[in-house]
């Protein structure tokens, strides 16, 4: 992991006023004044539902989750807040990455590592996001940052859910999760194939199409892929990557639906050494090894998705998945900055781990109705079997001048020692219960139970030791839904997480949430406007000793806050997201000397707007599209100690535009960082903010 670096350098108070202050006034305007003037405009139409899951290729404004069967179908009706990225926003933002799908969310921090791009780095309320794949963990403890980057082409859409709970879907962090929704066949015949040139000599092309076998729906074929051949930012680097997907789903009823998905994911890649402190070098220049600059990912993955109604209200719904994955990385760390001259130390940092999980969930539900009330009832089980095998060198390099860069070569792995060899197995077996009452269309109480038995073994290898743990933990969750009006909706939720600390002699690390939030969805247009208020403490947390190595359990940290988000077409043509967090962090450390330090990387304010607006073809010319963002992120602390410096404001924007070239074949122009904003964004060396990227991109669909 990547250590804290020092603060920016360049301060931005007069557009955070005004962007902070319009992103505020969009998530809370009038919102009926909108719903009216939209209505003589707009025909709002139901939402197309696949397969269970709700089509949003064509909106910006999901209504439904893939994971209802565990805490509500409708977003409105649901306890918690929920943001989900639609393949539509994915496309329309030309979104190359998960940190840049999740740029424009409430509650996420991402890119606090900028050019430091081993894994997706994102934060949710101040605490590491735990991932899932439909609805099952990926990895080990699942957060962003010990798994490979992922491919959001693979995915329909990607769910955020925020908060701790660990009752849905198991062991987690309690800041949230982000659950990516695989793309599985359809019942109809369609397609696209686009093609992609850009910035960094980037040449990308991909398809993703499918049909029907059989007359009658039965059987359906889907089949994505990708190949992605680019150069990265700085010199010497690269972003090479692949992705094979097919699908085979299987309808021999009505009341059934058995969904086969199988993928194959490879990325080459680099990453950065970064910059000595108190410079001013531009940002391609490299200072690690040309030859000792990789970050290598392999993924192949078997998924099974199985759905059954039993009919009577009764249902059957479950998913397994079992990967194999392999990956590792070779880079350079600097050393301190010298106070005088231009020679900087550094050292090899490399890793190499393989591993492979089996995880499975499978549930009942069962649906009721008592005169008024509505009962859905909902019983699972979960087993999962993970394991992985990592080593880890650091040594000296040989020092380089930052100012005539002379490089040296590479390190040989296999002649030098590790100084870590470790060998590690997580075996999961969890029963869960879901309840939900709705009453008289009026009230919803929700209440999950949730116990998990984790056994874990350890091989350390050079110690020539083996440690073993096993834990057992009981989660809950209670939410309770008032809607006020069918269009308007208030709850408040308490919720429960528990994650395993990273040694095994210590207690796990445990959550605690408290919520309270509205919801509108008017019915003259289509549109989610929501607001949600939380209090979230996390105990029991893992830190190192720096002066011994060895890691301990110090008191809690708590993680005040407010989020607004807005996602709405608001005028025929006109789409908007936009949204604005305030957190607060505070470190309750009665053992050290971080008492009352805030979390590092957690800024106390985030805001951003995306509009993206159509304008019609009049017959010479054909339909265009016009989309700008902007995202700001507030100052934050470097380190945990609050003595490594703050960084400094940003803000950030995006630009798009779509031309219709023919009948369904469409030419888009996407840029990231359209200014090129140029700022450090704290780490154990100078890692910039990623620099300004355009892309063009030929689409055709069918």
């Amino acid at each position: 992991m990547p250590v804290p670096m020092t603060a920016a350098r360049r301060s931005l108070p007069t557009r955070l006023s005004l962007l902070t202050c319009c992103t505020a006034l969009v998530a809370l305007a009038p919102i009926g004044a909108l719903a009216q003037q939209a209505s003589g405009d707009v025909t709002v139409l139901a939402p197309i539902v696949v397969n269970g899951v709700q089509d949003d290729s064509s909106t910006v404004v999901a209504e439904s989750l893939s994971f209802g069967g565990k805490i509500g179908t409708d977003i409105l009706d649901t306890a918690g807040s929920i943001s989900v990225i639609t393949q539509k926003e994915l496309q329309d933002r030309g979104v190359q990455s998960t940190e840049q799908a999740l740029q424009y969310t409430a509650g996420v921090v991402t890119d606090f590592y900028g050019s430091d791009n081993r894994w997706d780095y994102f934060k949710i309320r101040g605490f590491n996001a735990t991932t899932y794949r439909d609805g099952l963990r990926v990895g080990g403890s699942g957060q962003s940052a010990n798994n490979l980057r992922e491919d959001v082409f693979a995915y329909e859409r990607m769910e955020v859910l925020k908060g701790a709970d660990t009752t849905l879907f198991g062991v987690s962090d309690p800041g949230g999760m982000v659950n990516y929704v695989t793309k599985t066949p359809k019942t109809e015949r369609f397609g696209e194939a686009y093609a992609t040139v850009g910035s960094f000599s980037h040449k990308e092309a991909g398809v993703d199409f499918g049909d029907n076998l059989t007359p009658d729906s039965t059987l359906s074929y889907r089949i994505t892929a990708k190949v992605q051949d680019a150069d990265g930012e700085e010199d010497y680097s690269r972003d090479d990557g692949k992705l094979l997907m097919g699908g085979l789903s299987w309808r021999p009823s009505d009341a059934t639906t058995v969904s086969v998905v199988a993928d194959y994911l490879k990325s080459d890649g680099s990453t950065s050494a970064g910059l000595p402190f108190n410079t001013d070098l531009d940002r391609e220049t490299f200072l690690g090894e040309p030859d000792f600059n990789y970050v290598g990912n392999e993924r192949k993955s078997l998924s099974l998705i199985v759905d059954h109604d039993f009919g009577g209200g009764l249902t059957f719904s479950g998913n397994a998945r079992y990967d194999d994955t392999d990956s590792d990385f070779g880079m350079i760390f600097l050393g301190g900055t010298p106070q005088e001259g231009t020679i900087i130390d550094r050292s090899f940092f490399a890793n190499d781990t393989s591993g492979h999980s089996f995880n499975a969930d499978a549930r009942l539900r069962y649906e009721t109705t008592f005169g008024s009330v509505r009962s859905t009832t909902s019983v699972g089980a979960q087993y999962i079997d993970f394991a992985y095998d990592t080593r880890g060198w650091y040594v000296g390099a040989p020092s380089i001048d930052w100012e005539d860069p002379v490089y040296t070569g590479g390190l040989d792995l296999s002649e030098t020692a590790p100084y870590e060899d470790v060998s590690r197995s997580e075996e999961t077996k969890a029963l869960y219960v879901q309840q939900q009452f709705d009453i008289a269309d009026r009230f919803i109480v929700s209440l999950g139970l949730r116990h998990d038995w984790t056994d874990i073994e350890q091989n350390d290898h050079l110690a020539d030791n083996t440690a073993e743990n096993d834990l057992s933990e009981t989660t809950a969750r209670v939410g309770l839904t008032y809607k006020i009006t069918p269009e308007l909706s208030a709850y408040a939720t308490y919720a429960e997480s528990a994650v395993p600390a990273s040694t095994l002699t210590l207690d796990p690390e445990t959550g605690k949430q408290y919520e309270i939030g509205v919801k509108y969805q008017p019915e003259a247009m289509r549109a989610l406007f929501s607001a949600a208020i939380f209090d979230l403490t996390k105990e029991n947390i893992t830190r190192t000793d720096v002066s011994t190595g060895l890691q301990y359990l110090t008191g809690e940290i708590r993680s005040r806050g407010l989020e607004l988000e807005a996602r709405a077409e608001v005028l025929d043509g006109l789409e908007l997201i936009a949204a604005y967090t305030y957190v607060d962090t505070e470190v309750k450390d009665e053992l050290s000397g971080l008492q009352g330090n805030e979390v590092e990387k957690v800024p106390n304010h985030l805001a951003s707007l995306w509009t993206n607006y159509t304008l019609d073809g009049n017959g010479q010319r054909n339909d265009m599209t016009f989309g700008l963002g902007a995202r700001y992120t507030g100052t934050y602390f470097n380190t945990a100690d609050n003595a490594g410096g703050k960084s400094e404001a940003a803000v950030i924007y995006d630009a798009a535009f779509s031309y219709d070239v023919a009948p369904d074949t469409a030419l888009s122009l996407n840029v990231t960082n359209l200014f090129d904003e140029h700022h450090d964004t704290g780490g154990s060396a100078v890692y910039y903010n990623p620099g300004r990227e355009i892309s063009a991109t030929i689409r055709r669909t069918w």
